[in-house]
């Protein structure tokens, strides 16, 4: 799976055992989730696209670089508002297109309710957060949801991800690439990843 983007760091390893954990408390979860995100974000916008200006120092003019790439940050909710502010501490200037999918427990089937992009989201990247990355449903959902509507630079990023799910996804759009900190071993009978680190959205709100 050429689209699959594994992100292997020191401190990304030493956050997720932290994560992980039972006793980890909703306070240091939602700590840890924004702190990964920030980590991982470094990775995801390595491509984007940059142009040349010139910037007056105190000494003197400088050539330099800025983004040419306007970035419109597509978070499921409600789990992947934890990592949202990671978004804004390394780029202020990016649009939020919020994307509403909600799991079914009887049919584990991710069920759409909301929607809200910025009027020239078709101008620009989108990266899609979701800290969870599972049977690929939603995942396969949101960008057709985006695609659909003239999106076609897309990003995926996910702190925990199920083998399943991704085999899914990418069967279907390996164009589009996914980076994420764990591979997991599996799905459970409930589609829950394993070990994974439970119901993410439940332990970020303390629900």
């Amino acid at each position: 799976m050429k689209n699959i983007k594994l992100i292997s760091h020191p401190l990304i390893e030493h956050k997720l055992a932290i994560l992980r954990d039972e006793r980890t408390p909703p306070f240091q979860f939602r700590m840890l989730i924004d702190e990964i995100s920030y980590l991982m974000m470094f990775e995801a916008t390595r491509d984007l696209a940059l142009r040349e200006v010139s910037v007056k120092t105190p000494v003197t003019t400088a050539n330099a670089k800025k983004l040419a790439t306007k970035v419109m940050i597509c978070p499921i909710l409600r789990a992947a508002l934890g990592m949202l502010d990671s978004v804004f501490k390394l780029m202020p200037d990016a649009s939020v297109g919020f994307l509403g999918f909600q799991r079914n427990e009887k049919t584990a089937q991710a069920e759409f309710f909301y929607a809200k992009l910025p009027p020239d989201a078709t101008a620009r990247t989108a990266i899609i957060i979701d800290p969870m990355f599972a049977t690929g449903g939603t995942a396969i959902d949101a960008v057709k949801f985006l695609k659909d509507r003239g999106v076609s630079e897309i990003k995926f990023i996910s702190i925990i991800a199920a083998p399943e799910g991704l085999r899914r996804f990418s069967d279907v759009y390996p164009d589009v690439e996914v980076y994420t900190a764990a591979i997991d071993e599996r799905l459970n009978e409930q589609n829950y990843i394993v070990p994974g680190l439970g119901d993410a959205g439940d332990r970020v709100f303390n629900t």
